[in-house]
C-alpha cells in the first residue's frame, strides 16, 4: 500500500454548496480522514451538526461562520469550496499552517494570477509551511490528469479537442436554465461574443496542462453558438418554445503558432430536435488527439436520469478529496497537477 494512505489527515470543509456537501459526505466516510471543522455562509446552517447537513450520522462537529473556529481546531487541511473566492481567507487559512484543497479555478495556474495577489499567496504559504492546489471535473480531472494520460501515448501532439456534452433536459432548475443559460430566449437577445476568453475558468487549466507538455499555449480565441427547437418541448424545468433557444454550444480554443492546440468545446442541450442539426451525444466527455498516435475516446455516465442529480456532485467533490494527502505532504507553495505525484484515491474501508 502507497505509505501516504498509512497517516491520518485532520480535515475541514468549506461551505456546503452542491459540491461541498458531496465533499462533506466524502471526508465523514474517509478511511483517514476525521472531520475537525465546517465552515457554512447561511445563518440557517450554523449550529448544526455537519452530519445532519449532509445526511450522515451526527459527528460532534458543529458548522460555524467564525473562521476563528476553523484555526482553532487545527485542520491539517481545509476543503475550499466557496462560490467565490476571498483572498483574505485564503492567505490567513495558509499562514495559519493549514493547506488547502480547493474548486476555484483561480489556482490552476498560478502564473496566471496577478503578480501581487500570487506573492501574497506564496508568501503565506512560506509563512505557514502550506501548499494550495485546486482540482475538480472540469477543470480538473477532465481538463489535466486525462489529457496528460493520453499524452502519454504520443511523441507529436498536434491538438487535443474535448468535447463536453450535456442533457439539460431532466434538470428542473429553471432559473440556470433560463435565466443562466438562455434556454427558451429569441438567440437574438444572447450574447455572441466571447469577452477576454483567456479570462474563463477552464483557460488557467488549459495553459498549465500544455506548459507541462513543453507546448506553451500563446493566446486564446473563444466563441458561443445557438441552436433553436425545430418543434415545443416539455422539459423538467418548463416549455421551450419552436425557435427559441435550446442548444448552446461554447468553445475556447488554446493557440500556438497560429494554430489550435487545445481545444475545449461545451454543449448544453434539451432537445436533439434543433436547427442547425449539431451532432450531439449523450451526456459525457468525448476527445480526439491529434498526434502520431491519434486517438478517439467517448466517455458517458451510466446513470438513469432519475439519479444524475444525486451523481453528478461527484465529479467535482470527490477530486479534492482525493487529493487532500498529497497537498499536506507537498512542499509549500502554489502546486499544480503537473507538480504533484500520481494521486491514488485510498478506497479502503
Amino acid at each position: 500500500m502507497n505509505d501516504i494512505h498509512q497517516k491520518h489527515y485532520r480535515v475541514a470543509q468549506w461551505a456546503t454548496g452542491n459540491i461541498g456537501r458531496r465533499s462533506l459526505q466524502a471526508v465523514i466516510e474517509h478511511p483517514q480522514m476525521d472531520l475537525v471543522g465546517l465552515f457554512v455562509y447561511s445563518d440557517a446552517k450554523v449550529g448544526q451538526d455537519a452530519g445532519e447537513l449532509c445526511d450522515r450520522d451526527t459527528t460532534g462537529v458543529i458548522a460555524t461562520r467564525n473562521i476563528d473556529d476553523i484555526l482553532a481546531a487545527k485542520p491539517d487541511c481545509v476543503l475550499y469550496m466557496p462560490n467565490q473566492t476571498e483572498m483574505d481567507v485564503v492567505c490567513r487559512l495558509l499562514e495559519s499552517g493549514i493547506n488547502i484543497v480547493s474548486t476555484r479555478s483561480e489556482f490552476h495556474h498560478p502564473d496566471s494570477l496577478e503578480p501581487s495577489v500570487r506573492e501574497r499567496i506564496e508568501a503565506a504559504c512560506a509563512k505557514g509551511g502550506t501548499s494550495i492546489y485546486s482540482t475538480g471535473s472540469s477543470p480538473g480531472f477532465a481538463t489535466e490528469v486525462l489529457p496528460f494520460a493520453f499524452a502519454f501515448m504520443e511523441r507529436r501532439l498536434d491538438c487535443i479537442t474535448k468535447e463536453e456534452f450535456a442533457d439539460m433536459s431532466s434538470r428542473n432548475s429553471p432559473e440556470m436554465l433560463f435565466d443562466g443559460i438562455g434556454f427558451g430566449r429569441d438567440p437574438a437577445t444572447r450574447s455572441q461574443t466571447v469577452q477576454n476568453p483567456q479570462s474563463l475558468s477552464p483557460a488557467g487549466s488549459m495553459r498549465m496542462t500544455m506548459e507541462a507538455l513543453s507546448l506553451p499555449l500563446d493566446d486564446f480565441t473563444g466563441s458561443v453558438e445557438y441552436a433553436v427547437a425545430r418543434h415545443p418541448v416539455e422539459i423538467a424545468a418548463g416549455k421551450i418554445e419552436a425557435g427559441t433557444v435550446a442548444a448552446v454550444r461554447t468553445e475556447l480554443t488554446g493557440m500556438r503558432n497560429g494554430k489550435p492546440l487545445y481545444r475545449r468545446r461545451t454543449c448544453y442541450y434539451v432537445t436533439t430536435d434543433i436547427d442547425p442539426a449539431w451532432e450531439l451525444r449523450e451526456t459525457g466527455w468525448h476527445y480526439l488527439i491529434e498526434g502520431d498516435t491519434p486517438l478517439d475516446i467517448y466517455i458517458s455516465f451510466p446513470v438513469p436520469e432519475a439519479d444524475y442529480a444525486a451523481f453528478s456532485p461527484g465529479l467535482t467533490a470527490h477530486p479534492p478529496v482525493n487529493a487532500v494527502p498529497y497537498v499536506c505532504e507537498a512542499p509549500p507553495g502554489m502546486r499544480t497537477t503537473a507538480d504533484l505525484p500520481v494521486i491514488l484515491a485510498n478506497l479502503g474501508p
